[in-house]
């Protein structure tokens, strides 16, 4: 990029212009800065943490076309340099040197090249190039270790502020540079410390009438004492005090020199010179759940966003110019794909904003690397989106003070397929988006009370309890009944076609109790985040921005909880009727193409109907078990009457 400048009409302005001065760097003394990175842990860790996220985020090229549309360059010579910008040079390797020149040096140099026709960028170590001459707007040339001189137009050079000039950066290194020398004055003495066998400096006191030594005393005592303190091979003995002697400790014990104190200031203070929380390095003092995931969400906002916008319009700024049809061209590094939420919140987001399903089966399966079927490449949108004036498929769910289905209807002890009944996996996606939409209203509640204070959280939900438990076990059984007498079908469909002696009456107080127990386990996870939530506040928003956070973590709470009732109801309803039928035996299997270690383990493996598995589980889901083996469970039983 051509760069004029006039220091005569500056020169008017009083602005200070002076020709052929240019204000060097200030050196690092007495360290250098790939000194400190190299020595310093701290140093390192927090601009490793800043080169490392921000070069794992792609940079795309777009052509603005008009106010609300733009689209995406692939073959621009923008987007092939920075794709490549040195053959063999990913993009990830020269942002993570960009970030990382930057952050340690705050100046970024790259010398523009032309090979085979094409823009490339040569990445040089700030120690081997400067700026030299011109004055304090621009320097007249750039000058490398080895006396070649590049045009301003020929170095791409990227740096920070500089409160005297504008051709340079100052490193934050150089705010940092007491605090470093600091720790590493602790650790020689630590290290010192380690070398004569972990004994502080001190003093040798002898008593007044002790005799009086010789010079060859004197010799023979103080190469004795060496080889216990000076690495003479007694460290971690026990020295022998002649004629009384004593001695006395000089300087701080580790308690009081606060040693590990110490080196988290370091990390906080380095952290805090490149704007990172805490958290996020390893600092958990203060770390909750809820506030770690609230500083990631603005890892990419507030901390790696300003980098980010930085570095995108300096590439444009001085790279453009010299590519041919550029005009409308930019450049952003994609960070929608570090800000999206899990796929859970994007799908109901999708299905929310566009009123219908919007996938269809070929492209969930193509999703999940699996070929496409027949008749998957059409859209299925239930009868109640179109037809029943609502928004949205997620307006589908039954109010909570409305009676279960399973409780209002009984069915046959004949039993067999209804024709109406969806499919189990059908029901978990009903059953996970009902007490999704329940658990949202309930803490929806808790938000408007607006409560102050942890205390506050916890007095609410106390005295709300009781209610909430009739509306979560309300719904939680209708459901557990219908997973019930699906597990039940299946085994049925299979051995017992009649259902002789079987009756789904048998089942339900069984699993109306367990739907209160999963009630009970949802409300005290709803409980804890809220709580949790509230005794840590972010600093803008206070307590009803972290009740947000909680509410989000209640609702994928209630998506697990779903899941792992659900697979215990389908269990039970199918041991319940293999027990009617006659069986004898059942088998673990697994659903997953890539199931936990704990059921991996099980697979296949036989028990006794009234048995137990090696696992010490009765089913999969069984609520006797521990959460490890339990949550988000889809494992299944096979029977047998016979081995």
């Amino acid at each position: 990029m051509a760069f004029v400048v006039s220091s005569g009409q500056l020169a008017t302005t009083g602005a200070g212009v002076t020709p052929m001065f240019s204000a060097m760097p200030i050196p690092a003394a007495p360290w250098e800065y790939e000194a400190i990175w190299r020595t310093q842990p701290q140093v390192r860790t927090v601009i490793s943490f800043l080169a490392r996220n921000i070069a794992q985020v792609g940079i795309h090229v777009f052509r603005r076309v008009s106010n609300t549309d733009r689209e995406r360059l692939t073959d621009h010579p923008l987007a092939q340099l920075l794709a490549e910008p040195l053959p063999g040079m990913t993009q990830y390797r020269f942002i993570e040197r960009m970030v990382s020149d930057y952050a340690l040096y705050d100046d970024f140099y790259g010398i523009k090249l032309r090979l085979d026709g094409r823009l490339r960028v040569l990445p040089v170590p700030p120690t081997l190039i400067r700026p030299a001459e011109g004055n304090w707007i621009a320097p007249k040339y750039y000058e490398t270790a080895g006396g070649r001189q590049f045009a301003p137009n020929e170095v791409l050079h990227v740096h920070g502020y500089t409160p005297e000039t504008l051709t340079h950066g100052t490193s934050p290194i150089e705010s940092l540079r007491d605090v470093l020398l600091e720790s590493t004055e602790a650790a020689k003495q630590r290290a010192a410390m380690w070398k004569g066998g972990a004994r502080h400096t001190g003093v040798l006191v002898r008593p007044p009438d002790a005799p009086e030594w010789g010079p060859g005393e004197k010799a023979r005592f103080r190469e004795m004492w060496r080889s216990f303190t000076q690495g003479g091979g007694g460290e971690g003995g026990t020295p022998i005090l002649e004629d009384g002697m004593d001695y006395k400790p000089v300087g701080f014990n580790p308690q009081q020199a606060q040693y590990i104190e110490a080196r988290k200031l370091t990390r906080e203070e380095v952290s805090a010179a490149y704007f990172i929380p805490p958290p996020l390095i390893g600092i958990l003092d203060h770390a909750t759940y809820s506030n770690i995931k609230e500083q990631h969400s603005h890892l990419y906002q507030d901390t790696l966003g300003p980098y980010m916008a930085m570095f995108a319009q300096e590439l444009q700024a001085q790279i453009l110019s010299d590519l041919p049809d550029s005009r409308d061209v930019y450049c952003e590094f994609n960070i929608d794909a570090k800000m999206r939420g899990s796929f859970e919140e994007q799908a109901a987001a999708a299905s929310t904003a566009t009123g219908r399903p919007w996938m269809t089966v070929n492209e969930t399966r193509a999703r999940n690397n699996l070929p496409a079927i027949d008749g998957g490449d059409e859209l299925i949108v239930p009868l109640n989106v179109t037809q029943g004036g609502l928004a949205s498929p997620r307006d589908t769910a039954p109010e909570p003070d409305a009676a279960p289905k399973a409780l209002a209807r009984r069915v046959s002890t004949k039993a067999g397929p209804t024709g109406s009944e969806p499919s189990p996996d059908e029901l978990r996606e009903e059953f996970a988006t009902a007490l999704v939409e329940l658990s949202d209203e309930l803490f929806a509640a808790l938000q408007e009370s607006e409560p102050a204070s942890a205390e506050a959280v916890r007095s609410w939900w106390t005295a709300g309890r009781s209610g909430r438990l009739a509306k979560l076990s309300k719904l939680i059984a209708e459901y557990l009944l219908r997973f019930g007498r699906a597990g039940a079908r299946r085994v049925l469909e299979e051995f017992n076609p009649s259902g002789e002696g079987w009756s789904a009456e048998v089942m339900e107080p069984w699993l109306l109790a367990a739907a209160l127990h999963h009630a009970e386990l949802h409300d005290a996870a709803g409980e804890e985040a809220a709580i949790e939530a509230a005794a840590a506040p972010p600093a803008e928003g206070g307590v009803a921005a972290a009740l947000v956070l909680a509410g989000g973590l209640w609702a994928a709470a209630a998506l697990t909880r779903s899941e792992t009732a659900a697979t215990e109801a389908l269990s039970f309803g199918g041991h319940d009727a293999a027990e009617a039928s006659g069986l004898t035996y059942k088998v673990w299997r697994t659903a997953s193409d890539n199931p936990r270690s704990q059921h991996a383990a099980v697979n296949g493996e036989r028990a006794p109907l009234n048995g137990l598995f090696s696992n010490g589980l009765r089913w999969p889901g069984d609520s006797t078990g521990d959460a490890d083996d339990t949550a988000n469970c889809r494992c299944l039983l096979t029977y047998s009457i016979s081995e």
